[in-house]
């Protein structure tokens, strides 16, 4: 199977289990794993943080940071496609009682007018907006990195007006490979940040909340409040240490793929490709509507490929490390072959 699914489908590397099965353990949750400690700690310096705290899930992360922030009858500014408003459960408002009020944008950038355009004046009647989240790079707006200036003028516009920001960078290191910029650049000024190791990073399983040294009590509250306990994370830690300092860099050869791989499918006239003017390892599609998207997702299966349906017609398809450059041909053959029958 030539599994375009996700990133996430990705599995450790053999020098990866090694390091995992060679890792120094001992109780994370007293603070005594030294492997967990110091990928906090590298993890910090790396994304412009004082600290870091190991977590199970990036979803994990985002909802500490949002309960770090905001209470009940607070509002969080978030792109209308964004990850914390479609891809978390609601868990704003169970956790933090907070609501998420939507930021028009199709790519999931905004700019610091459209964050000031969204605050509400300050009366009894109105949420209180508190937290703006920038996703980067986004997902659903088609893997699409920031741009450094519609960041930076989005912190700017945020801190006059007394909200925090936190970063969703799941996907950061996609962001400052495709930019060609130090993560730390792009974590720098927000209040807290999320990695996912699990994603385009190879890892199994993991997540960090990057933070300055402020939070580290509340947020080792909150991690322990939201069941996040865990003893001999070392093991999981050695994979994040791993990745970072091995899975970095070679980020540039899934955005390399996923160019091929827009470049091929734009050629085949039964798909849409969208354009993205960065691209990173995500490919977004659709199919027109004199075409039937269920078999092209059904064939597609049958002949070992494997694509993300994000609705009706548009389909996401997501290079990572399990991925070659041969199966990156051999995706494109059967593409073909299948959208002929169409």
């Amino acid at each position: 199977m030539i599994d375009l699914f996700s990133d996430t489908v990705t599995r450790p590397t053999p020098p990866m289990r090694a390091a995992m099965a060679a890792a120094e353990v001992g109780d994370e949750q007293r603070g005594e794993d030294p492997t967990t400690r110091r990928l906090e700690e590298l993890a910090a310096e790396q994304l412009g943080q004082e600290m870091a705290t190991f977590l199970p899930s990036a979803t994990m992360a985002n909802a500490i940071a949002i309960q770090l922030f905001c209470g009940p009858g607070d509002e969080i500014l978030s792109a209308e496609n964004g990850h914390v408003l479609n891809y978390e459960a609601g868990g704003a408002a169970v956790h933090a009682r907070s609501s998420v009020r939507s930021i028009p944008t199709w790519t999931g950038i905004f700019g610091s007018n459209a964050v000031v355009s969204r605050l509400r004046q300050d009366t009894p009647h109105a949420p209180r907006p508190r937290l703006v989240v920038v996703e980067n790079t986004t997902n659903a707006g088609g893997g699409r990195p920031w741009p450094v200036e519609e960041s930076d003028g989005v912190l700017k516009a945020a801190q006059s007006n007394g909200l925090r920001v936190h970063l969703d960078g799941s996907r950061l290191f996609n962001a400052a490979v495709a930019l060609g910029l130090p993560a730390r650049r792009l974590g720098q000024g927000f209040d807290s940040v999320t990695l996912c190791l699990s994603k385009g990073l190879g890892c199994p399983v993991g997540a960090l909340l990057a933070h300055g040294r402020q939070y580290a009590a509340p947020v080792r509250r909150l991690k322990q409040l939201m069941g996040g306990a865990m003893r001999q994370t070392g093991i999981l830690s050695a994979a994040g240490l791993y990745a970072l300092e091995h899975h970095v860099d070679r980020l540039a050869e899934d955005h390399q793929r996923a160019a091929e791989l827009a470049e091929g499918l734009g050629e085949i006239d039964r798909l849409v490709v969208e354009k993205i003017p960065l691209r990173t390892n995500m490919v977004y599609f659709e199919v027109p509507d004199r075409y039937s998207p269920d078999r092209l997702e059904q064939e597609l299966q049958v002949e070992g490929v494997r694509v993300s349906r994000i609705n009706q017609r548009r389909f996401r398809a997501v290079t990572h490390l399990d991925l070659d450059q041969d199966a990156i041909s051999r995706a494109l053959k059967i593409f073909r072959q299948v959208c002929s029958r169409l």
